[in-house]
């Protein structure tokens, strides 16, 4: 499968759009100023204890505590306390192989034995912070890698159960037996299929190294504050994506080019070629043709096609998508048993790209047409499993209920994508009533003016709907070229289906919008 990966860098945030097949299946909006992602280990501190959730709640610099539960504190959990107090304390630092293991936590043990209020806790989120919530935190840390993860004082090895071969599986893990320091446990993803022994070796001393530097950071530290970050959210997918059926990565930023580059030739070098920096004045989820995808996959009602479509619902505590045929699915059938099996095959497959493009977690009840033939009911469960085989989140399916209902679970590690879809006019900023179109371009060029006299701007980017930009740039001497020369500076003009018809946006040199 041709995978494509485009990022559009911005002042405020990095949007990255995964294409399959150059269809959009999905896409992750970072932050610049994001904080608490999913991999950055803190040094926390413990603020409340609740016996009756058999929790407690840590400060990590949220305005919402962490919540850490005892499940999630690792059955090493008091080797890893002992060793993080040493480091806080500014003690001499221990070798890993002279480290005495403590005995594993109780399974079934307390949290209000293990944890006091006040303490400093070392912890790796695990969940983003969603809606009122504070984010979810773990105090088993890993170090994530492109083949194998690594995790202190965890002692096993562990091997992705999407490999499905047995000899592999006995190869990878007698190789990580041999190379593997003391108290250290690895897990191989399913990416070290078929690695040698170097590769992983190359990875599990990065690692190592980078725990080090944790420790060393550790080092007076006062909690809360961040130890380590992950690395950026295009890295983090090019890591758990980068395979044989990766096409492209197109970036239109520079540093990030440079960045993205530079990793994988860290990981994949074979595969640096694959990194493009676009350069081009057409804004690039439009050059790729993202803004049409963006828009149609995110509204409440989403087209499939022969007339079917699906109303997406979201509630706090679940999401329902109902699958509807339309007028042409069904007209001039008899068989409907058969169209209907025909049409919740075609919606199965949007549902499971509309999983992975809005990230949706938690529950989602499907309510398909109803079928009545237990062996047409199991072919759709079959099929929904096929469909989100490639769906990185961890979920389960259950079977169709007597009540055509399919509910599916979906891990949930951050907030669900939302794009808005409905817009405020810009024209008319809601009234319904707009400026004569006649005077449009008297409207720009008195802008144009005021930024050219008052602001002293002498480079100026304009960018306008097509069939403005089209209008502006008819003639043998377009309205462009007379601009240019009457009021003695450079007009740059962009053509973008971003703006509405009777939109105009204004740039200068560095980019920075002008108001």
């Amino acid at each position: 499968m041709n995978k494509d990966l485009v990022v559009n860098v911005s002042d405020s945030d990095i949007t990255i759009a995964l294409l399959e097949e150059k269809k959009l299946v999905e896409l992750h909006k970072e932050q610049n100023n994001a904080h608490f992602l999913v991999g950055d280990i803190y040094l926390g501190k413990v603020k409340k204890i609740m016996p009756g959730l058999n929790a407690a709640f840590v400060d990590v610099g949220y305005v919402k505590d962490a919540f850490l539960h005892y499940f999630d504190l690792g059955p090493q959990f008091l080797t890893l306390n002992k060793l993080v107090k040493e480091v806080v304390a500014g003690k001499k630092e221990i070798g890993f192989s002279k480290i005495r293991l403590e005995k594993d936590t109780e399974k079934d043990g307390k949290i209000e034995d293990v944890l006091t209020v006040g303490q400093p806790i070392l912890v790796q989120i695990a969940k983003e912070p969603i809606s009122t919530k504070g984010p979810r935190v773990s105090a088993e840390v890993s170090i994530a890698y492109r083949n194998m993860v690594l995790i202190p004082f965890n002692n096993k090895i562990s091997i992705s159960q999407k490999i499905r071969s047995g000899e592999e599986k006995k190869r990878l893990r007698n190789l990580i037996t041999s190379i593997l320091p003391r108290n250290f446990g690895v897990i191989v993803r399913t990416a070290g299929e078929g690695k040698k022994v170097a590769t992983l070796n190359s990875e599990i001393d990065a690692a190592m190294q980078r725990w080090q530097e944790c420790l060393q950071k550790l080092r007076g530290a006062a909690a809360p504050c961040l130890v380590v970050t992950e690395i950026s959210r295009t890295s983090a997918i090019l890591r758990d994506l980068l395979s044989g059926s990766f096409n492209s990565v197109h970036i239109n930023d520079k540093p990030l080019y440079e960045e993205v580059k530079g990793y994988i030739a860290t990981i994949a070098p074979e595969k640096t070629q694959i990194v493009h920096l676009y350069t081009s004045d057409v804004p690039i989820f439009e050059h790729f043709g993202l803004i049409k995808s963006i828009k149609s996959g995110f509204g409440r009602i989403v087209s499939v096609k022969n007339g079917i479509y699906l109303v997406i619902e979201h509630t706090e505590a679940l999401h329902v998508i109902d699958v509807n045929s339309g007028v042409r699915a069904t007209k001039g059938s008899e068989d409907q048993e058969a169209v209907a099996l025909d049409v919740n095959m075609q919606a199965a497959e949007e549902i499971a790209r509309q999983l992975r493009l809005r990230d949706m977690g938690g529950i989602i009840v499907v309510d398909f047409i109803d079928l009545y033939q237990s062996a047409n009911r199991r072919t759709l469960f079959l099929k929904m499993i096929e469909l989100m085989q490639d769906d990185r989140a961890k979920h389960t399916i259950l079977p169709l209920s007597k009540f055509g209902l399919m509910q599916i679970t979906r891990q949930r590690v951050r907030p669900e994508m939302k794009v808005r879809t409905m817009e405020q006019c810009p024209c008319c900023n809601g009234s319904g009533k707009v400026g004569p179109s006649l005077l449009f371009d008297q409207q720009i060029e008195a802008k144009l003016v005021y930024f050219i006299t008052e602001k002293q701007v002498k480079k100026i980017t304009l960018t306008v709907h097509p069939y403005v930009a089209a209008y502006l740039r008819k003639g043998f001497v377009s309205q462009i070229t007379k601009w240019n020369i009457k009021h003695k500076c450079r007009i740059h003009l962009i053509a973008s289906q971003e703006c509405s018809y009777l939109e105009a946006r204004f740039y200068n040199e560095t980019g920075e919008e002008l108001e």
